[in-house]
């Protein structure tokens, strides 16, 4: 049985080979500051400073300074982003009298969550999964109409440094994991479990710009976007965009889950999950951080009914997207405290139907809102929206259903919706998964 364990261990590092990633302008952890830096959102300017030469006029915005704080709302849901459970739907207990091993559960188990018990001393399970997020909110602001200002770098001085760039952005993030799992019985009541997720990440920027000539009045083309195509143009409007994918090996997980307490009705398992940093952080496929997940499983069966509880404490170590990814320095990722509950239930011998509630306390996160700022000069004034970011705790809930069918001997097909229940953090209305699973 090790031999084959080994054996089946080599095949999914092997499908799990590091995909190519595309060629892109930049990092997808720095596609957003590039869009609205140098080589991005430039507004040409014939103000003359009191030497009489020219400058080209310097604006800065929240959304560019403090894109670092986007990278941590993103990086710190792909920590979380939630790996199929890579314990067995089929659950065996050796039967001394028969010298055999037989099922020792009715139902096939929950699909995003944990159950106590583990699959039985020298058993293995294989299992492959897909999900898709497209995460469309973060902290209830629509990632398709994110308002932002920028404001000139010496706008405290006002006169013509009063004039604003405000900008409406629609940002398109997503998230595709394909996951293979492989857990060995090490003992009766002790599983050994490899994940390794293969990600494919794709981020993209539309920032619609337009001037606001609340310090040089409009028939004063102080500030302007220059168009060096249309014959020198100058324009009070003008399109940015930026887009990119990323494809390759994500942060593998290693699980150890040990069976505590088995008793007629109740199951009682504690266990750990080690997080690796094996995914490219700067194109967003892992974290960059080590990991440590320790939990406990709690599960129990009454008839065709099983419920399960899970606690857990996810642990995140520094990385750069937490901290400065240009200039390498690391800052520590959230940390949050995770919890699950739900039940399986036992249709029939072959379809089995699973609903979780899944939710986590996320520490000392940045959170993301938006305002309407009062903008104004010697030509006037305007109320334009603004984002800002802020540093607090807060609780993420989302729910789950799903279905188990045993379509062939020892195979599951595993089908699961999962959906937002409130608006805090990144979110997704609807993340499907399409799975499968082989026990011998």
């Amino acid at each position: 049985m090790l031999k084959k364990f080994a054996m089946f261990c080599g095949a999914a590092l092997l499908t799990a080979a590091p995909a190519t990633a595309q060629t892109q302008p930049a990092t997808l952890a720095t596609l957003f500051e590039d869009v609205f830096g140098p080589r991005g959102l430039v507004v040409s300017s014939d103000d003359v400073q009191l030497d009489g030469s020219n400058h080209a006029a310097h604006f800065n915005s929240a959304f560019q300074s403090d894109f670092r704080l986007m990278n941590i709302a993103i990086a710190s849901q792909l920590t979380a982003v939630p790996v199929p459970s890579p314990a067995s739907g089929f659950i065996y207990q050796f039967d001394s009298a028969t010298g055999t091993f037989t099922r020792a559960t009715r139902s096939f188990g929950p699909i995003l969550t944990d159950r106590a018990e583990t699959i039985g001393r020298g058993r293995i399970a294989f299992g492959f999964n897909l999900q898709h997020f497209s995460f469309d909110r973060l902290d209830g602001v629509s990632l398709s109409a994110i308002p932002a200002i920028f404001r000139h770098d010496d706008f405290q001085t006002s006169a013509g440094r009063s004039d604003v760039i405000s900008t409406v952005n629609s940002v398109k993030a997503s998230v595709t994991q394909y996951s293979t799992a492989v857990t060995y019985g090490l003992a009766p009541r002790l599983d050994v479990s490899l994940v390794v997720p293969i990600i494919r990440t794709q981020l993209s920027l539309l920032s619609n710009a337009t001037v606001e000539r609340v310090g040089t009045g409009p028939n004063h083309q102080v500030h302007y976007f220059y168009d060096p195509a249309a014959a020198g143009t100058r324009g009070t409007t003008n399109q940015f965009s930026t887009a990119a994918t990323a494809a390759g090996v994500g942060d593998v997980l290693i699980r150890l889950k040990a069976n505590a307490a088995n008793g007629e009705k109740f199951a009682l398992a504690m266990g750990v999950d080690g997080r690796l940093p094996s995914g490219d952080e700067e194109n967003l496929l892992g974290s960059g951080a080590y990991g440590a997940r320790p939990f406990v499983a709690l599960s129990a069966q009454y008839g065709v009914i099983a419920p399960h509880v899970n606690l857990g404490y996810q642990w995140n170590g520094e990385s750069v997207l937490a901290g400065n990814v240009r200039t390498g320095e690391k800052a520590d990722l959230p940390d949050r405290f995770t919890y699950a509950a739900g039940t399986d239930i036992s249709v029939n011998a072959r379809l089995s139907l699973v609903f979780d509630i899944i939710g986590a306390r996320v520490f000392d996160s940045p959170r993301l809102s938006t305002f309407q700022s009062e903008i104004s000069g010697p030509f006037g004034s305007v109320s334009l929206g603004d984002l800002r970011f802020d540093t607090a705790s807060y609780w993420s809930t989302s729910g789950a259903f799903g279905l188990k069918a045993n379509v062939a001997p020892q195979l599951l097909l595993n089908l699961n919706l999962r959906f937002a229940l409130d608006n805090s953090g990144l979110t997704d209305r609807l993340a499907p998964l399409l799975g499968v699973e082989w026990a011998f």
